[in-house]
């Protein structure tokens, strides 16, 4: 497991699930503010966990990508142990994070093995998102 990736074949693992890909320039600079674990096969990268922390109490887990040839082969609980470990070593004595993730569809059973609960529940409301798009060209 390495801690980086290239932009290119970041965005390529997103192509490849079905994910929405971006400018090469966005890409660089979310992989430059973030964390990163990625697993690789003989240097190709198959699998990759990404999460931003602000340095306070909010970490979010914005990526679990795995190639589809290698999925179900327990890569993503491996990206997701390793997240998970990571963010409790950063817990110091008194300190509480707050840690958000948007499962894909279908995937919130993989995460409620990880302590996530799903939301609506009794206590929170939906999570909610939007996607802004600049359909200029320069």
């Amino acid at each position: 497991m390495t801690n980086t990736i290239t932009p290119e074949d970041y965005l390529a693992m997103r192509a490849a699930v079905g994910w929405s890909v971006f400018p090469v320039e966005q890409a660089i600079a979310g992989l430059s503010n973030s964390y990163v674990w990625c697993i690789r096969d003989e240097g190709r990268p198959i699998a990759i966990g990404r999460a931003i922390w602000d340095h306070g109490y909010v970490i979010y887990i914005a990526d679990v990508i795995v190639l589809p040839e290698y999925q179900g082969q327990g890569l993503g609980r491996v990206l997701m142990e390793s997240i998970m470990a990571f963010i409790h070593e950063q817990l110091k004595p008194g300190y509480r994070f707050m840690v958000s993730l948007l499962a894909a569809k279908g995937k919130e059973e993989f995460y409620q093995k990880f302590g996530f609960e799903t939301r609506p529940n009794e206590t929170v409301g939906a999570g909610m998102h939007q996607w802004l798009v600049n359909e200029k060209s320069e």
